[in-house]
């Protein structure tokens, strides 16, 4: 069996050990996406199949396990451990290798990636091309972590990054940003991350948000904002999605702080919210122009802009 066979055995066994526990959760409802998985190859069953089993082992052993033996109050000099520790050893024996079974068969990715991590300076873009028509373009100020072993990761850190992934049923494509999970459905999506802000938004295909809790599915047009523990969605033009690779950033009822984040990020030029200055920004710009003469933003965005140091502070007018 050549390395890239085993990459493949171990990416399905993973998946299988997912799906067994997916799938017994009380409130699972993915059984179309679950059929889709098994029936996509033939050794996804047998997979799943060798986990079931293994799981239905270890509850049969538990549940078969004798009650402990008490002994009798005038058996106080009778050693019961002759014939009580080779019982509590075979049943314990028996339990740890069925659990070791399903322990083999899942092993969390993160306990075997190997990362490696990419940066972009503010103003800079960067395109990385993964496998089989699988892109990345990464905004200005972004780190992103991807894993030499497993195409179909990757960890956004901070930044922003436009993701175009050619779906595989069998091989989800997933993005770690923070607490949440981000799994494609076929897609093309666009992942902001701040600190505990998150922002998704999706132009084609469908965006799976963590699976394990709230469990959303994003379409075309859906935005989804997460912050401090609270999960919104809205809308959004698919259009306007990734379109910060073009050199136009629109903005939406935006506070200040993401005005200037987003700036920042997209012309390599400091900006900054002026303390104090509480306003929703509505509009569409190019970056040109800004990245010649700061100042443009005032008439462009209603805003008064004024440099003090090394920053150019943003507010009301």
């Amino acid at each position: 069996m050549t390395g890239k066979d085993t990459m493949r055995d171990d990416a399905i066994r993973d998946q299988a050990a997912r799906w067994a526990v997916l799938t017994g959760e009380p409130g699972f409802e993915d059984w179309e996406g679950f059929m889709q998985w098994l029936e996509a190859d033939p050794a996804h069953a047998r997979a799943y199949d060798a986990v079931s089993a293994a799981v239905a082992q270890a509850a049969e052993l538990a549940a078969q396990a004798p009650e402990p033996v008490t002994p009798a109050a005038n058996d106080d000099d009778t050693d019961h451990s002759a014939h009580a520790a080779p019982r509590r050893f075979w049943l314990g024996s028996a339990v740890a290798a069925s659990l070791a079974v399903i322990g083999s068969l899942w092993v969390w990715h993160g306990s075997s990636r190997d990362l490696y991590t990419v940066e972009t300076a503010p103003g800079q873009m960067r395109s990385l091309d993964l496998e089989n028509g699988t892109r990345v373009d990464l905004a200005g100020a972004t780190v992103i972590r991807l894993d030499r072993k497993d195409a179909r990761y990757a960890e956004l850190d901070t930044g922003q990054a436009l993701f175009t992934v050619r779906h595989d049923a069998a091989r989800p494509f997933h993005v770690e940003a923070g607490d949440a999970t981000l799994v494609d459905l076929g897609t093309v999506f666009d992942v902001t991350r701040e600190g505990a802000h998150l922002s998704v938004g999706v132009a084609e295909g469908a965006v799976g948000y963590n699976p394990k809790a709230e469990n959303l599915r994003l379409a075309p047009g859906d935005r989804l904002v997460a912050e401090a523990g609270a999960v919104t969605l809205d809308k959004v033009p698919a259009s306007q999605v990734g379109e910060w690779r073009e050199g136009r950033l629109t903005f939406d009822a935006a506070p200040l702080r993401e005005v200037a984040d987003r700036l920042s990020r997209a012309t390599g030029i400091a900006f900054a919210a002026r303390p104090g200055a509480e306003m929703a920004i509505s509009g569409s710009i190019l970056v040109t122009p800004v990245r010649d003469d700061p100042q443009m933003i005032g008439a462009l965005l209603g805003l008064d802009v004024r440099r003090e140091g090394d920053r150019w502070m943003i507010g009301k007018p």
